[in-house]
């Protein structure tokens, strides 16, 4: 049984004045944080927002989504993930813009809810950015082979003994996020150029050949869903033990939880919050403008996709390119693979400098080796921790098969919002007249919303995948609790910095 003062240690929280102080402070006097550079603008928060959330849920989950689930009203499945996402961006907005830090929600949950919860989101994110990694880096190298030709034994997901496209992509990237922000940001900036044109080139040349036939119905009568059952049931369909269906309403929604993959990752601007240069204006900005243009851009894409082929026909491994194809555009197809290739290494990039972030955050705070999160005086990035999950994800990518684990980054995103949601309203209570340059509207009202679809969204996620995602918590906690609890530095009193990672 825990004792009062055990739990009092557990739920210890940061205070904000002092995560905004080492924020700020010279790196070069004793006894401060070292500092990450303060390079980025709005645009460039917009430019890694986008680079990390378009990529392999636009190129592949529309297929599957509107074939199985929704019809053509996947449209409307996007847009209700979307308004999910942007209730949880309109929570990171007032916690990054007041609290520019590192860690984002680790952080957040560190200074409101207390140091056990914090440990469990950033132990929870890392998990959704390399598994996220991983996964977009074998679906790169599939793309990659399916332009170039190349040998399905070492390029593609099925009968390969080793990716070696996954790791030679990892490894490339993980070099330049760890040569510093100003060259992470000229390469994401330059693929989502890419990524962009090539969604308005689908959306441009498909609209000349939708036909709104096509779509209709536009929401498909709904009919028992085969192949759910057991472990692989959404887990609301556990609980109440209703048959799942396929289609109707009921299909929009499970097809909104399946395309919110497509939403992962815009939290990751909010990691960067240590190297914007005015993160009070430009953090809302970037996290906001973010989920506008790219729902807008999902959206037209779907009207584009199911108007040119009629559901029924699309494809679930290459919907884009296919249903091109199936128009008798075969040359877009090529096109739309070579962008894919493009627009998934963006993605990459930012999963990795986010895991060096969070990472970061982790060791100057005590909670793991503070060694490890030293920033390198040359390229004042947290190096050693950004090779060391380089590896990791290369390894990963690699030797396995993670399409059975993709859902585990959308519950892994959905908790960190909920997270985020819960931060804002405790927030409110304990520090009313702290400064923030932008405020949530309708507390508590908003962030409870925020909250509850979250929840409803994870419901929808197959059993199995709540499963994987409570065995990786519990190695969580073990963690914490051999090493983070007694090497925090709220451990001892006054909080000693001794030890905190350096430049």
């Amino acid at each position: 049984m825990t004792s009062p003062g055990t739990w009092k240690q557990l739920v210890r929280t940061k205070d904000v004045d002092d995560v905004i102080h080492q924020n700020d402070a010279d790196p070069t006097e004793e006894g401060h944080h070292a500092r990450l550079d303060r390079r980025l603008t709005v645009w460039d928060l917009m430019g890694f927002g986008i680079g990390i959330v378009i990529g392999t849920g636009i190129f592949t989950l529309t297929g599957t989504a509107a074939k199985d689930n929704a019809g053509p009203a996947v449209m409307i499945s996007f847009l209700v993930a979307g308004v999910v996402a942007m209730l949880a961006a309109l929570c990171y907005a007032e916690l990054a813009a007041a609290v520019p830090t590192a860690g984002s929600s680790y952080t957040y949950a560190y200074t409101t809810i207390g140091e056990i919860f914090a440990w469990i989101i950033a132990w929870d994110l890392i998990l959704e950015f390399a598994l996220g990694a991983a996964v977009v880096a074998r679906g790169w190298s599939g793309y990659l082979q399916g332009v170039f030709d190349l040998p399905k034994a070492f390029f593609g997901e099925e009968d390969s003994v080793i990716n070696l496209g996954a790791v030679f992509i990892v490894v490339v990237l993980g070099v330049i996020a760890a040569m510093g922000i100003r060259e992470s940001k000229l390469v994401t900036n330059a693929l989502v150029v890419v990524k962009v044109s090539i969604c308005l080139f689908i959306i441009g040349v498909g609209l000349f050949y939708v036909s709104l036939d096509n779509q209709k119905p536009y929401i498909p009568p709904s009919e028992k869903a085969t192949g759910a059952s057991g472990l692989k049931q959404p887990l609301w369909q556990w609980i109440t033990g209703i048959d799942q269906t396929a289609y109707g309403v009921t299909g929009v929604l499970v097809a909104a939880a399946i395309v919110f993959f497509a939403y992962s990752g815009f939290e990751a601007v909010a990691n960067l919050g240590e190297e914007t240069k005015d993160p009070a204006k430009d953090m809302p900005r970037g996290l906001i403008g973010t989920l506008i243009i790219c729902t807008l851009l999902y959206v037209a894409v779907c009207f584009v996709l199911t108007g040119m082929v009629k559901y029924t026909r699309l494809s679930t491994g290459e919907p884009l390119a296919d249903a091109f194809d199936q128009v008798g555009l075969g040359w877009a197809g090529i096109i739309i693979g070579t962008a894919a290739v493009a627009g998934l290494t963006s993605v990459i990039l930012v999963d990795i400098v986010a895991m060096g972030r969070i990472g970061f955050a982790l060791c100057r705070d005590g909670l793991l080796p503070p060694a490890i999160g030293r920033i390198h005086p040359k390229y004042h990035t947290p190096v050693v921790i950004t090779v060391g999950t380089t590896v990791a994800v290369a390894i990963l990518g690699a030797f396995v098969p993670l399409a059975v684990l993709a859902e585990m980054v959308s519950i892994g995103t959905l908790f960190a919002f909920l997270v985020v949601s819960i931060a804002v309203v405790v927030l409110r209570r304990t520090r009313p007249k702290m400064k923030r340059p932008f405020r949530t509207p309708q507390v508590p009202l908003l962030p409870t919303v925020s909250g509850v679809a979250c929840i409803a969204l994870m419901t929808n996620l197959a059993v199995e995948t709540w499963l994987r995602f409570l065995v990786w918590l519990a190695l969580g906690l073990v963690v914490y609790l051999v090493y983070g609890r007694h090497h925090s530095t709220l451990h001892a009193t006054g909080s000693d910095a001794r030890d905190l990672p350096r430049g």
